[in-house]
């Protein structure tokens, strides 16, 4: 691939004509572990726009921000946060992470503080003590914001399935190009739409620069 193309597709059709150093690097990232082993094209953009959409476009592994008012409460996490509490909890993140993520996803409860300490990192924010535990850093949740073990996360988990039980290759595949569907392989339909437009313009990209 010829990666100055690339970037200079995406630059226009993505990124509002400029590119920063990290958006590069963290792109290039990507794309490098892609040479190593190539698959299939489609797999590759509906990942970058995984990425431009879980870290808001910066494409560099970030921590969760879990800063929320009460209204951002509500619309987030509804099921964990009345409106009453939602109000006393409110732009208290360490708090936020505790109530929202306890108990589940192998997760202790509230008092536990697991759900700050395994809160969202990543290319892709991993989540939950479970999973950080799968990836071998439970001990350095941390770990999860290197470059390299970033883009290895991003890798497995969304060509094994190993996030939802949902594969690339379950969307993507001889017969099928699913790219509104491929979001079950993260987080079920959330901003499935989306995703796939943008997934659509890496992917042209990507046919531009080979």
């Amino acid at each position: 691939m010829d990666h100055e193309t690339f970037f200079s597709a995406v630059r226009t059709s993505l990124f509002g004509g400029r590119l920063s150093t990290n958006q590069v690097k963290g792109m290039e990232a990507i794309l490098i572990a892609w040479a190593a082993t190539p698959f299939d094209p489609r797999w590759l953009a509906y990942m970058l726009a995984t990425v431009y959409h879980e870290t808001g476009k910066t494409m560099c592994a970030i921590t969760e921000n879990l800063n929320y008012s009460a209204a951002g409460l509500r619309d987030v996490f509804p099921k964990y946060f009345s409106i009453g509490e939602a109000r006393a909890f409110c732009r208290q993140p360490r708090r936020i992470a505790n109530r929202a993520y306890a108990n589940r996803m192998g997760n202790g409860d509230e008092g536990s503080d697991d759900g700050w300490r395994y809160r969202g990192r990543g290319l892709v924010q991993i989540t939950g003590r479970e999973n950080y535990d799968k990836y071998g850093i439970v001990d350095d949740p941390d770990m999860a914001l290197d470059p390299s073990k970033a883009t290895e996360i991003l890798f497995d988990g969304m060509i094994n399935g190993r996030f939802t039980g949902k594969r690339l290759a379950d969307h993507f595949n001889a017969t099928v190009s699913d790219w509104i569907g491929a979001r079950k392989i993260i987080n079920g339909t959330d901003r499935a739409l989306d995703i796939a437009g943008i997934a659509k313009k890496f992917i042209a990209a990507i046919e531009q620069a080979r």
